[in-house]
């Protein structure tokens, strides 16, 4: 998962526990706000009725000779009650719920209860306000309150990723021209990306700086490559050379002849690698042109007809089974006879007695892909991430005349080609190699 949709989908996860949160917190919080609210108005209510007291008189509220006054406004949700305190022998000033009896109708109000004195009496007052009145306030806020909660969220992870799409922006340009871009190991020359953030400068210059290092070992690798295989041919070619004209003296005893051959033999495996080598220093420094345009069924015919003599030593059938010619352009043909070549004769040279060969052919995403099947002695899990190492021989190769360059020849031809290979295989059963060329090498015959 890349780090911008970690950063959003941690971003958004944030903002849901949030809301969820508020969801199960605001009928309480709306709740104490409606209550508090309440309360602070029957408080200013009953300053202002102490304060009218105070300069207008009780008699207003109770005449003389009364005891209670009541005072409800319209639909009860409201009343004021003042009476003669006779039974409470303290001052109270209280607010709470209480049930009182309204013409018949039991009603929860909110009541303020408040004992004062007005020269010599004692009296009480009581300010109510509905509990009902109160649900209904509510439960708008509460409404209004989740749609300005959502509104923030949706506000703010907009917000947020726009901020870490900005904030990230090096970081991708450093990974798309840095590593994505190029051709491994050649990366070109260094541009900058420029940033604010001091983490992404230090890891675009680190980063070129490992490139550097990288490309200058591999550049040293395959100068040393090509140029011992270059120095090894002209002593190799003397070497055999002088064992040949040894042949033709007379004073040549036989048992001479034969250590002889034994030399000649292993300066033609020498001479072997040595090519090999060449050819792979060639490949990855680009040597060769892609100009070529091949037919698919042409190249495997040759591929068949060079190393079909090979094929009675196991008594091994070979079928190419291509239901329609496919062409391949911008490739090198000497390179790709060669890529086909070796993968045939690996699954000649690892096959069993009696066995079989058979190549496909299928498009998928107009892609051409070729399978190159065989019923062998097949590769093992463990072997598997290293077929393609060069001089990496494993136990069933270890019978077989094998440098281990085989396989490491085809992925550097279908690398330089842009060629996609992939290994199916099975201990004992055999192996698929599948090579993907893409669409753009592809050319369907008329």
């Amino acid at each position: 998962m890349k780090l911008k949709t970690k950063l959003t989908l941690f971003n958004a996860i944030s903002k849901l526990v949030i809301a969820v949160l508020f969801v199960l917190l605001v009928p309480f919080l709306i709740k104490n706000i409606s209550r508090n609210y309440v309360d602070n108005k029957l408080i200013k209510q009953k300053s202002k009725f102490l304060q009218i007291v105070k300069t207008q008189g009780i008699k207003n509220y109770i005449p003389d000779g009364e005891t209670y006054g009541s005072y409800y406004l319209p639909l009860k949700e409201e009343y004021l009650t003042i009476e003669i305190d006779t039974v409470l022998g303290h001052f109270i000033d209280t607010i709470r719920n209480e049930k009182r009896l309204v013409e018949r109708d039991t009603i929860e109000y909110r009541i303020l209860s408040h004992t004062f004195k007005v020269g010599d009496a004692k009296y009480l007052l009581e300010i109510g306000k509905s509990v009902a009145t109160l649900d209904e306030t509510s439960t708008p806020l509460q409404n209004i309150a989740f749609v300005v909660l959502i509104g923030m969220i949706l506000l703010t992870i907009l917000a947020d990723q726009f901020y870490t799409n900005r904030v990230l922006r090096p970081l991708g340009l450093i990974i798309k021209s840095k590593l994505i871009g190029h051709k491994f190991p050649n990366f070109g020359s260094y541009k900058e990306v420029k940033t604010s953030t001091s983490d992404f400068k230090h890891l675009d210059i680190s980063i070129h700086q490992m490139i550097e290092t990288i490309e200058a070992a591999f550049q040293k690798e395959r100068e040393f490559i090509s140029n011992a295989s270059h120095e090894l041919m002209t002593p190799i070619s003397i070497l055999q050379s002088k064992i040949e004209n040894m042949f033709e003296r007379e004073d040549i005893i036989d048992e001479l002849k034969v250590r002889l051959l034994e030399m000649q033999k292993i300066l033609n495996r020498l001479k072997s690698i040595t090519k090999t080598l060449l050819l792979i220093s060639q490949i990855e420094n680009e040597q060769f042109l892609k100009e070529d345009k091949i037919s698919i069924t042409e190249l495997l015919q040759e591929v068949y007809d060079e190393i079909s003599v090979r094929l009675p030593e196991k008594n091994l059938t070979f079928d190419i089974l291509i239901p329609q010619d496919v062409i391949i352009i911008n490739v090198n043909r000497f390179l790709i006879f060669n890529l086909f070549f070796n993968l045939v004769n690996n699954a000649i040279k690892y096959n069993k007695p009696d066995g079989e060969i058979v190549i496909t052919t299928e498009t998928e995403n107009d892609n051409l892909i070729v399978n190159i099947t065989d019923s062998g002695i097949g590769i093992s899990t463990e072997d598997m991430p290293f077929i393609f190492n060069r001089f990496k021989k494993f136990r069933q190769s270890m019978q077989q005349d094998s440098f281990g360059l085989g396989l490491p020849i085809v992925k550097s031809i279908a690398a330089f080609h842009d060629i996609k290979i992939e290994v199916d295989s099975v201990k004992d059963l055999g192996s698929n190699f599948r090579l993907i060329f893409p669409s753009d090498m592809i050319e369907t015959s008329g």
